[in-house]
């Protein structure tokens, strides 16, 4: 038995501010998930899909399969309906049933949303080496409004960013152990397994693939690591692959021929004989049915509308706006009487998105002086900087080729890279004019950041939590003009563009 006062004074500092984060993270993510007891934004495609799962119908979705069956998998557990197959026939429910809940659905994203806040203190700990000044930075993920909101849901994002967290935590532990060969084959295969784990749940999550390079720099010269480090890693992440996509084929093997009229499903007579001879499960077949998945991925692509500004109701936004947080999506409203709305809506934290964003420049600013002066500039962890700079630069440079139109939430991943930038450039701040930043000044100042990141998250809680507000009270919220805010029936109109049918 471990007694508590053999353990070390870092790790007792540790264990506190872990379980006051996640106490904190229960409060914002988990309390009341299942409020409001309705769809929100991709709710009506995401709950059809799991009760597919939960039924074993085939259907064909965009997005690979893992965070649709985790979302099934919470309702399986709970399994707080009486019945999951009202929405089977169908991949859009706009209305939910009656006594319908959302708590098993919800569940698994919303828990794994919780847990990504210890992740993350845990990546900043590794990051700064001091518990308290991580502690307070966690706050940017803790209350970041638009996180919050959305990840309370039966959403995608969330399982991603907790695997995407994971493998960050991972990279970290891997170059500061890479001497220790059992450590080292350890985080391979683990690194391996999360970076499947995340791009079988998003397509986004291939972002990570950045930190692999970026580990192999780390372990040079030695060339046996790499060769260990890359051979294991490849091999927890093709086993994840192809054992999740087999596990989707495997459970869906009962075609709905109301489905394949109703949809566009485009396959070939072959892969529906699988169905016919019984032969729908079988691993023989994994390639075709691969093959018919990637086909319907493109051609659902194909159909997704290019971004329109000049539509009133288009959500999207351009990928340079979102680090400014624009634009604002209203996933949802109610009318409360009395002049007053309650919604739930995609704005952020001002505060945290503006030290993301800072964090962002400021490392770009540093990177250039270091090479500019060498002789005068001399960066704590460059190339950290240097990884982290790179992932956020790629990351919108990938989103920026593509044609479809894109939102405010595909900036999540960014913006945990911006966070971590943030914090990067904290502890590389040594003197500010004549004045020499201390350890003690770095706490006290993160202390007082963290305290404006409640403050601020408090300020727009009605919008995250269906709280009713005056149209008043809205406007008051609705700080930047891009952000596009709009009450339920007023007539705000984008700054940048004005919808066709306004024009004179």
């Amino acid at each position: 038995m471990i007694r508590w006062r053999s353990i070390s004074a870092s790790t007792k500092k540790g264990a506190l501010c872990s379980v006051f984060i996640l106490v904190l993270s229960y409060c914002t993510y988990v309390y009341d998930y299942t409020n409001p007891p309705g769809f929100f934004w991709d709710e009506n495609y995401h709950v059809p899909s799991a009760q597919k799962y939960l039924n074993g119908l085939l259907f064909f979705e965009q997005h690979p399969p893992l965070g649709k069956m985790l979302i099934a998998l919470g309702e399986y557990i709970v399994d707080a309906n009486p019945v999951d197959n009202e929405m089977v026939g169908r991949d859009y429910m706009s209305k939910v049933p009656q006594m319908f809940s959302f708590a098993g659905y919800r569940l698994i994203p919303v828990l794994m949303a919780w847990l990504t806040a210890v992740l993350f203190l845990w990546v900043l700990f590794l990051l700064t080496k001091n518990w308290l000044i991580a502690t307070a930075l966690s706050f940017l993920y803790v209350f970041d409004n638009a996180l919050i909101v959305h990840n309370r849901g039966a959403m995608l994002e969330a399982p991603m960013l907790f695997f995407c967290m994971g493998i960050i935590l991972v990279f970290l532990l891997m170059i500061n152990r890479k001497r220790s060969e059992r450590a080292l084959c350890g985080y391979s295969v683990l690194f391996g397994v999360l970076f499947g784990l995340a791009f079988t749940t998003k397509l986004l999550g291939l972002i990570m693939i950045v930190l692999f390079p970026a580990a192999l720099l780390a372990l040079r010269p030695h060339w046996k690591q790499t060769v260990l480090y890359s051979t294991l890693a490849f091999t927890g992440f093709a086993t994840v692959f192809v054992g999740v996509w087999q596990l989707h084929f495997s459970m869906l093997t009962k075609p709905d021929d109301s489905l394949f009229t109703y949809r566009y499903y485009t396959v070939s007579d072959k892969y529906l004989d699988l169905f016919a001879n019984g032969k729908g499960a079988s691993l023989r077949y994994f390639p075709l049915r691969m093959k018919e998945q990637l086909a319907f991925g493109k051609h659902y692509n194909d159909a997704v509308p290019r971004l329109d500004l000049c539509k009133n109701d288009e959500n999207g936004s351009p990928f340079f706006l979102w680090p400014m947080g624009a634009r604002t999506i209203k996933y949802r409203w109610e009318h409360w009487g009395a002049g007053e709305q309650s919604y739930l809506y995609l704005v952020p934290n001002p505060i945290g998105w503006m030290a993301g964003l800072a964090g962002v420049v400021l490392a770009v600013s540093f990177l250039l002086s270091s090479i500019c002066f060498p002789s005068s500039i001399k960066l704590r962890s460059p190339y950290l900087l240097l990884v982290f700079t790179g992932m956020y630069v790629s990351y919108l440079i990938a989103v920026a080729q593509l044609g479809r139109v894109m939102y405010l939430y595909h900036y999540f991943l960014p913006l945990l890279f911006s966070f971590i930038l943030f914090a990067l450039v904290v502890m590389e701040v040594n003197q500010i004019g004549g004045i020499k930043i201390t350890e003690k000044h770095k706490t006290t100042g993160v202390l007082i950041f963290a305290c404006l990141l409640l403050i601020a998250h408090q300020f727009f809680r009605p919008l995250t939590y269906n709280l009713p507000l005056s149209d008043e009270s809205f406007e008051k919220r609705a700080l930047l003009k891009i952000w596009n805010m709009r009450c339920s029936g007023c007539n705000n109109y984008d700054s940048l563009v004005m919808p066709q049918k306004h024009k004179n």
